[in-house]
C-alpha cells in the first residue's frame, strides 16, 4: 500500500505524511476521531467559517515541525531520522486527548483530568499496539528526552502547536490579526545549549507573533459572544449531569452516557482502561444529538438551555475590569426565579459571574530567547524595542456576568 500520501492543506499548500508510521498513525481510529472535533469550539456562532477541526490543526503543526527540523538541521544541528520521527509523532499526537467542546467537558463532565493528561494516556496506549514505536516520541512529549530542545518544538511558547493554530484560526475565522509569519519565524530558529533561540533578526516576526495572539485571545476565543455559547454549553452539561446523577432520565449516546450518569475520578479514570477505551470515542456529534433532544426534555431548565442554543439565542454577557454590582447581579437573579417560577438554585443556570484572563506571553514559562548578534542571549522582553511587549507578559483579568436578555428586556 502506498502510505506516501500528500494532503492539500488550505492554509499552507500541499503537505506530505513523511514516515509510513505517522501514516498508520494518522489512519488509527483514536486519529480519525479528530476529525469530527471543531478545532474552535462554538466560535462558528461568531464567525461561521470556523469549522476546522483538530484533524486539520494536527496535519498542519506537522508540516511546520517538518520545516523547523529542515531548518536547523540546514544549521549544523544534528538531528537523527528516529529523533525527526519521534518528535514529529509527538506535535501529530499532541492533541490526541481532546474531547469534543474540549474546554466545557473538562469543566463539566470530567473532572480534575486535563487532555494533556488523556493524550499521554492514549499515546502510551497507541505505544502498546505499535510495539514500542513511539517511546521516543513520548519522552519527547513529556519532556524527558535529553535533547530538551526537540520538546520545546512540541510544547513552549514558541511551538509548533501554537504556530499553526494562530494560522489556521485567523485563517478560517477571517480575523487577519491573527495572521503570523510562521515560515520566517521557521527561518530563524536555532539551538544554542540545548535550548531554541530565535536569531536577532527575526525579531519583528516574534513581536507579530505575541501581538497577533494577545488580538486573537480578545477577538476569537474571550469574544463575548464566542464566552456566551461556550457558557451555554457548560450549563447544559452540568444541568444534564445533575439531572442524570438524581436518577432522572436523560438521553445520551452510549459513550456519553458513562460520563454524564455516575462520577469518575482522576485515579479510576487513569487507572481503568474502558473509561479512556469509551472516552476516544467521544466527539462533538454526542454533545450535539443530545443536546437537540433534550430541547424537548420535561425538566424546564435543561429544555430551555437547550433550545436556546440550538437557536441561537444566547446569554447577555457584560465583561469589566472590576468586579460586577452585586446588587445588579441579586436583582437579575431575582428577576429569573420570578420570569421562570424556578428555585434560586434553577435561577443560576440563567444569571452567573465568572472571570477570564488574557496574557500572551508568559515569561516564567520557557521564554522566547533572542541570539543577539554579538552571541549573548536575551529574553524577547528585553531584546525588543517595543515597550508593548513588557504589557504582554502581564496578566490581564477581566471580569464577566452572563444573563439572559430578557431579564432585562422583558
Amino acid at each position: 500500500m502506498n502510505k506516501k500520501k500528500i494532503i492539500n492543506d488550505p492554509v499552507y499548500g500541499f503537505i506530505s505524511i513523511p514516515t509510513e508510521l505517522i501514516f498508520d498513525l494518522i489512519e488509527h481510529p483514536y486519529f480519525q476521531r479528530l476529525r469530527y472535533i471543531k478545532q474552535v469550539g462554538m466560535t462558528h456562532l461568531v464567525y461561521p467559517g470556523a469549522l476546522h477541526t483538530r484533524f486539520h490543526h494536527a496535519l498542519g503543526a506537522m508540516h511546520l515541525m517538518s520545516m523547523a527540523i529542515e531548518t536547523l538541521r540546514n544549521k549544523g544541528h544534528a538531528i537523527s531520522d528516529d529523533e525527526e520521527e519521534a518528535v514529529t509523532i509527538a506535535i501529530v499526537l499532541h492533541d490526541i486527548g481532546h474531547g469534543p467542546f474540549s474546554h466545557a467537558l473538562e469543566e463539566s463532565i470530567v473532572e480534575q483530568i486535563s487532555h494533556e493528561d488523556i493524550s499521554t494516556m492514549i499515546m502510551q496506549r497507541l505505544n502498546r499496539q505499535f510495539n514500542g514505536q513511539l517511546s521516543m516520541a513520548i519522552e519527547i512529549f513529556e519532556d524527558k528526552y535529553p535533547r530538551r530542545f526537540l520538546h520545546q518544538l512540541v510544547s513552549s511558547q514558541l511551538d509548533m502547536d501554537r504556530m499553526d493554530y494562530l494560522n489556521r484560526d485567523s485563517f478560517f475565522t477571517g480575523v487577519s490579526e491573527g495572521v503570523i509569519s510562521s515560515d520566517r519565524i521557521i527561518k530563524m530558529l536555532n539551538v544554542v545549549d540545548d535550548a531554541i533561540v530565535v536569531e536577532e533578526k527575526g525579531i519583528y516576526s516574534i513581536e507579530k507573533f505575541l501581538i497577533a495572539r494577545r488580538l486573537m485571545y480578545w477577538q476569537v476565543y474571550l469574544h463575548k459572544t464566542v464566552i456566551a455559547a461556550e457558557q451555554l454549553l457548560v450549563k447544559i452539561l452540568k444541568r444534564s449531569r445533575e439531572l442524570a446523577l438524581r436518577g432522572e432520565e436523560v438521553f445520551t449516546t452510549p459513550a456519553l452516557s458513562m460520563f454524564l450518569k455516575k462520577p469518575i475520578s482522576r485515579e479510576a479514570f487513569m487507572r481503568e482502561d474502558h473509561y479512556l477505551e469509551t472516552f476516544a470515542s467521544l466527539d462533538d456529534t454526542d454533545i450535539m444529538a443530545a443536546v437537540k433532544i433534550w430541547a424537548t426534555h420535561k425538566d424546564f431548565v435543561l429544555s430551555k438551555l437547550c433550545t436556546d442554543l440550538v437557536q441561537r439565542d444566547l446569554y447577555k454577557v457584560d465583561i469589566t475590569n472590576e468586579p460586577p454590582d452585586a446588587a445588579f447581579v441579586r436583582s437579575l437573579i431575582q428577576k429569573a426565579i420570578k420570569k421562570y417560577n424556578i428555585s434560586e438554585h434553577e435561577a443560576s443556570y440563567f444569571v452567573f459571574t465568572d472571570s477570564i484572563r488574557n496574557k500572551a506571553y508568559r515569561s516564567d514559562d520557557g521564554n522566547i530567547c533572542i541570539l543577539m548578534k554579538d552571541g549573548s542571549i536575551k529574553d524577547i522582553t528585553q531584546a525588543s524595542d517595543n515597550s508593548n511587549l513588557e504589557a504582554l507578559a502581564k496578566t490581564v483579568k477581566k471580569y464577566i456576568v452572563c444573563y439572559k436578555k430578557e431579564l432585562v428586556n422583558g
